[in-house]
């Protein structure tokens, strides 16, 4: 299934959330993404009728077992684009936005070959 890159932010953001805070909210994917509340609405209703999040009966946002592989894929992609940039020079903060950009846009090869040639512990 090809998702958008705003997806993908969307998918990312609930990860780390969930992991930070133990549940999420649609206030704190707002808050994470400095979106509106009615665009993380419109967004969560997307992703779940994609099947890729589900919503428990606190209006917590949940990832399904697929969400959940997209949102890890790309959260990889980010924290080792980001640190691949670093090594470079970047500086963290610039490292970090182009990572998030580059991300969405990088083929599975090349990312595979970036992570074995500098990160393959």
């Amino acid at each position: 299934m090809a998702i958008q890159e705003s997806g993908e932010n969307y998918l990312e953001a609930i990860l780390i959330i969930k992991e930070r805070k133990g549940y999420v909210r649609s206030i704190d994917v707002a808050n994470e993404l400095g979106v509106s509340k009615p665009s993380v609405s419109r967004a969560m209703s997307v992703l779940r009728k994609e099947g890729l999040i589900d919503m428990d009966g606190l209006n917590q946002i949940l990832l399904t077992d697929e969400g959940k592989k997209i949102a890890e894929t790309i959260y990889e992609r980010h924290r080792v684009l980001t640190k691949f940039l670093v090594s470079l020079g970047v500086d963290e903060e610039t490292a970090a936005h182009d990572a998030c950009r580059i991300e969405h846009v990088i083929s599975p090869i090349s990312f595979q070959k970036i992570k074995e040639r500098f990160f393959n512990d």
